[in-house]
Order: C-alpha cells, then structure tokens, then sequence
C-alpha cells in the first residue's frame, strides 16, 4: 500500500508506462487508419479540401499519419517525429470535423492530441528501438 501511494517511481516503471502508452494509443491509431486505406473511395469523399490540396490528397495525408506514423510509434521508431504529423491529423480533426467541442464528439481526438504531446515531450523509452540504439 505504501508503493501505491508513493510519488516515487523507477526508471523501469517510466519505460514499462511509456510503452503500454505508445502500444495503446498506437493500435487504437493503427485501427482508424486501417479502415481509411479500405474504404480510401468512401473516405476521400468525405474529406474537406483543406489549403487547396484536393480531398485525396489530404486523405493520402491523413493515411500516412494514421496508419504509418501509428506502427513507428508502436514499434517506437523515429517515435518523436511519427508524434508531429499525428498531433497535426488529430487537431484538424478537432479543429474541422468536431469544431473545437473538446467535451462532446471531439473527446477523441483531444485525448490523442494530449498522449502525442506526451509522447513528444518525454520520448519513447528504452523498450523501443529508438532507446536500443540509443537515439
């Protein structure tokens, strides 16, 4: 009981949190931007025309953060930067499609914002390969 309520922790605790943090918000990633790829048709016609690109460009955008950035943070490679183009697909998301409603339908995108910005800020850890070989 005394552990539990202690505000010291362990540097091995510090890298197991990081890695169940980037596997979890990871695969959740990983899902959405599956079901982009298979239904990419469907999607690109939803998706707005944001600065000029056309709609399957930003969708081929979108893809690539959420599906490739996704396993690069799972897999914890080149983790901080996989983190910036998620942060950038996940405020659009909050900024265009749920219009800023943080406490409403833009819940979602607001907590994955929030774990990518943690994830930028502390790092992968060391159960990942940027901490094997020590970037």
């Amino acid at each position: 009981m005394k552990k539990l309520l202690s505000s010291k922790y362990s540097a091995g605790a510090v890298n197991a949190g990081m890695l169940l943090l980037r596997l979890g918000v990871g695969a959740l990633m990983f899902h959405h931007g599956y079901q982009k790829i298979t239904h990419f048709s469907a999607t690109a016609q939803h998706m707005p025309n944001l600065l000029g690109m056309g709609s399957t460009v930003n969708t081929s955008l979108l893809i690539f953060a959420e599906f490739f950035c996704s396993i690069f943070l799972m897999l914890g490679l080149f983790t901080r930067l996989a983190c910036i183009p998620l942060i950038v697909a996940m405020s659009v998301a909050l900024l265009k499609a749920n219009n800023l409603d943080f406490f409403g339908q833009g819940q979602l995108p607001a907590v994955f914002i929030a774990a990518f910005i943690a994830i930028l800020f502390i790092g992968p850890g060391k159960i990942s390969i940027d901490g094997m070989i020590g970037k």
